[in-house]
């Protein structure tokens, strides 16, 4: 099967992605202009008659954002609101118009902000408080915000090997971030960069995490090393991956710890995440203050959270749900396994310090 991702690079970016699936589904993300009224009749009430319909609820989200549209007719059709989906870009883009915007905002209800762009947006009073009917384990909540965030899906940047590569080669795979700065692997890994991709981005954070302020020391092994750096991710798994392309050359790549369930032949992976290398996303709905549909989109986020949506997510969106009821495809729960410990940092050290970072991260590989 082939691994297709729907979150890759930062300027196209947490969407750099699979066009083919996004244009499946263009009737339900829109291209950043004014969002059409749909055109749904009223949902029944029962008695053969239409009930009368809540409106419009309008989601601001990333343009990555895919849900089967027969969710989308259940949820219309249950709480009589007409669902209309706003794409504000990639989650930066989205974080940075929604603070931008706070005072007049672009929709009722949000859906993307991570926990690498959340704390302007909440600085700035974007969102509302919110109650849901159902809570997600405190594990996804964020230090600061908990009540007007709510946390629907997460995933995890890790490190990927080709393990038949590594096997046809007689070598053993790094298993470390600090493996990857070796001789032994020398030439071995490419990554998305950190200004120009979501993962790449991940993946410098997971240094920042694993290394302090010593990460331009890292990053210089790590160059010095032989890694490659590429624009975005497809770049990265798709050209010069061993398990992505026949002309790829580097059997270590920064991907995602859902990638693995999409390499499996003859009932076994091909690839494999190194846990141990891996950052933890998680992506957040919430209602925007000011909305003139705080009541849709209350119900937008509750819907989020409901076993049907959790469930869709691996399938549609490519990430893990965070609701434990919810269930997720037989191959990722066989080879996706996740991380039991990786790498965060506070979105509020990631605001406050985001641009001198990747400015030192820029000066580092341009050496």
């Amino acid at each position: 099967m082939k691994h297709v991702r729907v979150r890759a690079a930062l300027t196209a970016s947490i969407p750099a992605l699979a066009s083919a699936l996004l244009l499946s589904s263009c009737s339900l993300v829109g291209s950043g202009e004014e969002p059409r009224a749909t055109e749904s009749p009223a949902p029944s009430d029962g008695t053969g008659e239409s009930a009368e319909t809540g409106g419009p609820v309008v989601l601001a989200t990333h343009e990555s954002f895919h849900l089967p549209k027969k969710l989308v007719r259940a949820f219309e059709a249950e709480t009589g609101y007409d669902l209309e989906v706003r794409a504000a870009g990639d989650a930066g883009t989205l974080a940075t118009k929604l603070s931008l915007t706070a005072d007049n905002p672009i929709a009722d209800a949000a859906f993307g902000i991570d926990n690498t762009f959340a704390s302007r947006p909440l600085g700035e009073g974007a969102f509302a408080e919110v109650t849901t009917t159902a809570t997600p384990p405190e594990e996804y909540a964020l230090p600061e915000g908990g009540d007007r965030l709510v946390p629907i899906d997460s995933a995890n940047v890790c490190v990927n090997v080709d393990t038949t590569w590594f096997e046809q080669e007689g070598v053993e795979p790094p298993r470390t971030l600090e493996d990857l700065a070796d001789e032994q692997y020398a030439d071995l890994l490419v990554t998305p960069g950190a200004s120009t991709s979501s993962p790449g981005m991940a993946f410098f954070l997971a240094t920042v995490a694993a290394f302090g302020d010593d990460w331009p020391d890292y990053w210089t092994d790590l160059l010095d090393n032989g890694a490659k750096v590429v624009d975005g991710w497809e770049d990265a798994y798709y050209g010069d991956f061993t398990a992505g392309s026949d002309n790829g050359t580097r059997p270590i790549v920064v991907s995602y710890d859902s990638s693995p369930a999409f390499t499996v032949d003859g009932g076994e992976s091909t690839t494999a995440a190194l846990l141990d290398t891996c950052f933890r996303q998680v992506e957040y709905a919430g209602v925007l203050a000011g909305a003139d549909n705080p009541e849709g989109a209350a119900a937008l986020v509750d819907w989020m959270l409901s076993d049907e949506v959790q469930s869709a997510l691996p399938e549609s969106m490519y990430v893990f749900p965070v609701m434990p009821g919810a269930t997720v495809p037989e191959d990722w729960a066989a080879f996706a396994p996740q991380p039991s410990d990786p790498y965060e940092v506070d979105p509020a050290d990631v605001d406050a310090n985001r641009e001198q970072w990747l400015t030192e991260w820029t000066d580092v590989i341009s050496r």
